[in-house]
């Protein structure tokens, strides 16, 4: 049996990873609510993020925190440009289907830029306060942890009060619920659409910017968040921005309880058992439903 101790930081560590995964797969909730793309490159375009922040950082001096200056408009620029270019062109009786094609070649190609211009060496930001940690009710927490789930709770805020204070949330999330119902209302739903696809990717740029604090980089590990973020945003229930949060969460303090008696790497299967899980008796997700109404 663990120590209470360490059963504790378990729980605080799972609710910090929790926040961070919440981050990294609002944007793939996002882009499949909107026009149901399942957008494979999502997790590419993290690790792309995470090695603009180790560029900036290794040739500038810049902190990776103030790298967002620059990441997160790219990526949203990024990510308009996306849709209104190449996605825009896919007809819609075979969006979904050929969106996955369409946005796996895109990762393909990220990657092989990456590897291009960084080679296959793993790289790691050299921080002044990366071995930083504090104490908090005993258990030891690496400051850069406690600093990506803050990136995280400023994210998923600010993302909360833009869709339920402001038109556009509103038009969004009207686009997200009913497409046709939004056109009839008057909305532009191609603009709002691109505008949701950068704010997708925009979320890319922070969510690989708090990766970087605390992760060695190589140019295929987006491979290794394909998996984990599909579950959570099937277990939260497709285009539901609140149950993908929901499912983040859960999903990692189960990850990091379970990693007390099984270890990192098989503590890892507690995403695949929740999708197949979910797959078979719940298709719609267990933390969709009327809840994503309420967003």
């Amino acid at each position: 049996m663990p120590s209470g101790a360490l059963l504790f930081q378990s729980i605080l560590l799972g609710l910090l990873l929790g926040g961070l995964y919440a981050l990294l797969a609002s944007g793939l909730t996002l882009y499949f609510g909107i026009m149901r793309v399942v957008m494979i490159a999502h997790s590419a375009f993290l690790i792309l993020a995470a090695y603009l922040a180790w560029y900036l950082h290794e040739r500038a001096g810049i902190d990776p925190l103030l790298s967002m200056i620059v990441t997160v408009p790219l990526f949203f620029g990024a990510g308009v440009g996306l849709q209104r270019l190449l996605l825009t062109r896919l007809r819609p009786a075979t969006l979904t289907m050929m969106s996955v094609l369409l946005t796996f070649a895109i990762a393909l190609l990220i990657e092989g830029l990456l590897g291009y211009a960084f080679t296959g060496t793993q790289r790691r930001i050299n921080l002044g306060y990366g071995s930083a940690s504090l104490e908090v009710f005993g258990a030891r927490i690496a400051v850069v942890k406690l600093i990506a789930f803050g990136l995280a709770a400023v994210a998923l805020t600010t993302l909360y009060l833009l869709m339920k204070r402001t038109r556009f949330g509103w038009a969004l999330r009207a686009t997200i619920q009913h497409r046709d119902a939004a056109r009839l209302l008057g909305i532009d739903t191609e603009k709002v659409a691109g505008y949701g696809f950068g704010i997708g990717l925009a979320t890319a740029a922070i969510g690989g910017t708090a990766l970087s604090l605390d992760t060695t980089i190589y140019p295929s590990l987006h491979w290794h968040w394909i998996g984990p973020l599909m579950a959570i945003i099937v277990v939260g229930g497709l285009g539901s921005v609140p149950g993908a949060a929901i499912a983040a969460m859960v999903l990692g303090m189960a990850q990091s309880l379970l990693q007390i008696p099984m270890g990192t790497t098989w503590a890892q299967t507690v995403f695949y058992v929740a999708l197949f899980a979910t797959l078979a008796f719940r298709p719609q997700g267990f933390f969709g439903g009327r809840l994503a109404q309420r967003f």
